[in-house]
C-alpha cells in the first residue's frame, strides 16, 4: 500500500470482513493471485469508471467478485486460467458487466442462492464502506488525486475478495511462531 487513504481502506474492510469471520486476522499471501491486479485493473477500471456516477456501489464491489473469481481459478488450475489473456474480460464477457457478479457467484463458485445472497450482500456492504470513504476524503471529484483513490479502494476491494475466497476454500492463514 502506498498511501494513507489506501491504509485506511484497508483497516477499515479487514476489521469488518474479520469480524464477519469471512476473512483470517492473518492476512493470505498468494502472490499469482496479488500479482494478477494491475493486468486485470487495465482493463476493469474503464468499465468501473464509466459506472461509477450511476452506480458507485457496483462500480467498486463487483471488483470484490473478481478478486473472489481469480482465487477460486488459483485454487482450481492456476496453470489453466492464469494463460488466459485478461481474467477480468473472460469472465465480464460470459455475460455482460453487469450480471458479471451473477456469473461468479452461480458459475466459478458454484455458490449456492443462501450463500450468494449472503457474499452480495457482504461485498455491498464493502463498497458502500468505500463509497462513504472517497466521498469523504476531501479529495475534489474528477481529479487526479480522486482517481488514485478510487483506484485504492478498488486494489483493496480486489484483495478482500481473493481473501474471503481462499477462506471459503479452506485455505487458513495463522501467524507462525
Amino acid at each position: 500500500m502506498n498511501n494513507k487513504f489506501e491504509i485506511q481502506v484497508s483497516e477499515d474492510l479487514n476489521q469488518y470482513l474479520t469480524s464477519l469471520d469471512v476473512i483470517d486476522k492473518h492476512f493470505p499471501d498468494c502472490p499469482d493471485v496479488e500479482n494478477k491486479w494491475n493486468e486485470l485493473l487495465q482493463e476493469y477500471v474503464k468499465d468501473g469508471v464509466r459506472e461509477f456516477n450511476e452506480y458507485p456501489i457496483v462500480s467498486l464491489g463487483w471488483v470484490m467478485f473478481l478478486g473472489m473469481a481469480v482465487a477460486k481459478f488459483w485454487d482450481e488450475d492456476w496453470t489453466k486460467y492464469s494463460a488466459i489473456e485478461n481474467l477480468y474480460i473472460y469472465l465480464r464477457d460470459k455475460r455482460g458487466y453487469d450480471y458479471m457478479d451473477e456469473y461468479i457467484l452461480q458459475d466459478v463458485l458454484k455458490y449456492d442462492t443462501g450463500k450468494a445472497d449472503k457474499i452480495t450482500e457482504i461485498a455491498g456492504e464493502c463498497a458502500a464502506r468505500c463509497h462513504s470513504m472517497l466521498m469523504h476524503s476531501g479529495v475534489e471529484y474528477g481529479t487526479p488525486e480522486a482517481f488514485a483513490e478510487y483506484v485504492a479502494c478498488l486494489n483493496q476491494l480486489y484483495i478482500m475478495g481473493m481473501a474471503m475466497e481462499l477462506k471459503s476454500l479452506g485455505y487458513r492463514m495463522t501467524e507462525l511462531n
